[in-house]
């Protein structure tokens, strides 16, 4: 059984990268598409400040959806070396204590952010009627986080097991209950803002409930908590996902900023970001879904010993990422008119589409560069570099280049600032990830020991004991 579970120790790197980025990727993007749906028919309804507010609302979910990232990221790290080094039934155990851990979490998350959501819009520059249909499109969504949560991390338990297909149908799923709820609860109803955000509510039970039917169907589904389990796997969860978590919280931060520094160019302009914000996860939804798909790869292979594997799916994925990047720049190019057309984009608010469908786009591969070494440094147990790439980027990497990009080129220089800042760290995460497979190369030959290892070692003595 677990032989035949932890699939990505042979065959082709880059195939599996290739498959688990574009099989992720569909559930990811269907997802991503309805939040696009969205978008448009906001924009349908003729109110810049409803376009505003979700651009506004869109930057706190980042926030919170960032949060069950995390968690799926220590959950997915954790089953797939425990599957990598044979240990299927540790495998279970650790996908039930996940589990439990991130929708506790979750719920006490939410209702912190919930409580507090007044401040949040605020402390993004929105004010007056732009604000307050913010707080209310949020204050509908932010109590379902836990469900969504539920979802991400059974989606992460499935992507580990090697079956993207199943974790792809969950989001499927969802999406289409959205899709299908959109234009009834905001046209059919008349329900505008309140419309949209019920309709993601409903999605978000699908997805929950989806992604953990195949858990429980093929894959022996959960064991049942106990205490001593529950305290053994609380160290070695939070060992990942609080700085896993540090690491996804770090971009919210950045975009926060970003969106404050837009908002001094008035609704127009935010309204663009909006737009490039929802076209952004659209066109790059593959990307998006690399770090969860190149993550079991590398915890496999580290997980079995496989070092020179390890290495060949790191620049696998940085080649797929390179490919698909320069192939989703060309098309988003020739697309900009029809793009602007959809979304009646007029003056700065076109002039911002037309940046990111132009040269922008094509500095995404930093940003896939980044997520790729994330994926490296939770799966070889260095979370915390991982911290440090994405807080640097999203602070020292994007304030000092959106404020240059602004006081010289306007509303287009935030954007234009914050992909450069990407690109250096991008560049500084490859070299450091590079370092760090070097040394572990050096354990794997027994030149020291690895943290994984006394992690492991430290357990066993635990199981003897009991």
């Amino acid at each position: 059984m677990a032989g035949e579970q932890a699939v990505f120790l042979q065959g082709s790197l880059f195939r599996h990268v290739s498959v688990m980025s574009l099989t992720s990727s569909v559930g990811l993007m269907a997802v991503f598409l309805v939040d696009f749906v969205d978008m448009i028919f906001i924009s349908m309804l003729g109110k810049a400040e409803l376009a505003a507010a979700v651009g506004y609302a869109g930057a706190i979910l980042f926030f919170t959806t960032s949060f069950g990232i995390g968690m799926a990221i220590a959950a997915g790290a954790l089953v797939a070396r425990a599957l990598g080094a044979n240990e299927v039934e540790e495998a279970r155990e650790r996908a039930s204590n996940a589990l439990i851990y991130g929708v506790v979490f979750g719920a006490v998350f939410a209702a912190l952010v919930w409580v507090n959501l007044g401040f949040l819009v605020g402390l993004l520059g929105a004010s007056g009627e732009t604000a307050a249909l913010a707080v209310h499109y949020l204050a509908i969504i932010v109590p379902s986080l836990p469900l969504l949560l539920m979802g991400m991390v059974g989606g992460a338990i499935l992507r580990a097991h090697g079956d993207a297909r199943r974790a792809m149908m969950a989001t499927i799923y969802g999406g289409l209950v959205n899709a299908v709820l959109d234009p009834i609860l905001i046209f059919g109803f008349g329900w505008d803002l309140t419309g949209a955000a019920l309709a993601s509510v409903a999605a978000r039970v699908t997805i929950g409930v989806v992604s953990l039917l195949p858990i429980l169907r093929h894959y022996g589904g959960f064991s049942m908590p106990t205490r001593e389990n529950l305290g053994r796997d609380f160290r070695p969860i939070v060992a990942i996902a609080l700085p896993a978590i540090l690491t996804q919280l770090a971009t919210p931060v950045g975009q926060a900023y970003v969106t404050r520094a837009m908002a001094e160019f008035g609704e127009a302009a935010v309204a663009g970001m909006a737009i490039v914000g929802r076209l952004t996860p659209l066109a790059f939804g593959v990307i998006f879904a690399l770090s969860g798909a190149v993550g079991p790869i590398i915890g496999q292979n580290h997980g079995a010993g496989q070092i020179d594997r390890v290495r060949g799916g790191f620049n696998a994925a940085l080649a797929f990422a390179g490919m698909f990047v320069s192939a989703v720049a060309v098309v988003l190019f020739g697309l900009r008119g029809p793009i602007n057309a959809l979304f009646g984009s007029e003056g700065v608010t076109r002039e911002l589409v037309n940046l990111f469908c132009g040269p922008l786009a094509l500095l995404y591969f930093f940003a896939a560069a980044l997520f790729v070494c994330n994926a490296m440094f939770n799966n070889l147990g260095k979370p915390f570099l991982s911290t440090g790439v994405n807080w640097g980027r999203h602070t020292i990497g994007t304030i000092p280049f959106v404020m240059l990009g602004a006081a010289w080129w306007g509303a287009p220089g935030v954007l234009i600032g914050q992909a450069f800042g990407g690109v250096v760290f991008g560049l500084g995460a490859i070299v450091l990830a590079r370092r760090v497979m070097a040394r572990a190369e050096v354990v794997a030959a027994g030149g020291g020991a690895e943290p994984f290892q006394r992690q492991r070692r430290l357990l066993q003595l635990f199981h003897n004991r009991r």
